[in-house]
């Protein structure tokens, strides 16, 4: 009998690690997935982690959370992307980031994808259309970009004086940099203002573009919502 209810016990105790591994294989997993790196997204990681929580769900208890950053790198975008798919997340989340949300569709047809944006979803092909998105995705949109022409008008405001505008765009932002541009050239031409457009699309191009706005005597400078320029320009100031 002893040997007997030593083996069920040590036969207990194996099994017990397996279980507790097979319990944690089993929470659910979710994809974080951004176009810039943590320290600089790092608000959007915390605001995602406490919309979790409020809904029942704490990262590492009862859901797992794979992070994946592409650190101003769209090159990287499709790969992480990928990456996520072979994770076989149950959802992805692409908090302001367009050109994650746009890598994470081309990946996956069945993978629910949550965004958010700055500008217009259906113009920058995420949705077919405000009312029924379509497909596996779905998010909400700030539509910053198209108040475009309504900032520069509040930057002569704030100039009446001066004569020349740039604006600070990233030409890699899919779909997003050419209405900016556009809304701030229709502006300038109501305006009667001359407008540079001047591009960075990395932490080091930023100091070259605001060199030339210096050489360029420009006078008022209108900076895209761009979390690259938000993050480096803020802390650079």
């Amino acid at each position: 009998m002893r040997r007997r209810k030593f083996i069920t016990l040590l036969g207990s105790a194996a099994a017990w690690p397996m279980t507790a591994r097979a319990q944690q294989r089993a929470l659910p997993v979710i994809g974080f997935f951004n176009h810039g790196a943590p320290e600089a997204s790092g608000r959007f990681g915390a605001a995602f982690r406490k919309g979790l929580s409020e809904t029942g769900y704490v990262e590492g208890q009862n859901v797992t959370v794979e992070y994946r950053w592409g650190y101003n790198d769209n090159n990287l975008l499709p790969e992480l992307a990928a990456n996520l798919i072979r994770r076989r997340v149950s959802v992805i989340a692409t908090p302001m980031s367009t050109s994650a949300a746009l890598a994470a569709k081309a990946a996956t047809t069945t993978i629910p994808i949550v965004f958010g944006t700055g500008g217009d979803p259906v113009q920058v092909g995420l949705v077919t259309n405000f009312n029924r998105p379509g497909g596996n995705i779905t998010g909400v949109s700030v539509l910053s970009w198209q108040l475009a022409g309504k900032r520069l008008g509040w930057l002569r405001e704030l100039l009446p004086t001066a004569a020349r505008f740039a604006v600070l765009i990233n030409p890699k932002t899919p779909g997003l940099a050419e209405t900016f541009i556009k809304e701030i050239q229709i502006a300038a031409a109501t305006l009667g203002l001359q407008i540079d457009v001047l591009t960075a699309s990395a932490n080091r191009d930023i100091d070259t573009a605001l060199a030339d706005a210096a050489e360029k005597k420009i006078e008022g400078l209108l900076v895209a919502p761009e979390l690259l320029f938000t993050v480096t320009l803020v802390v650079c100031n």
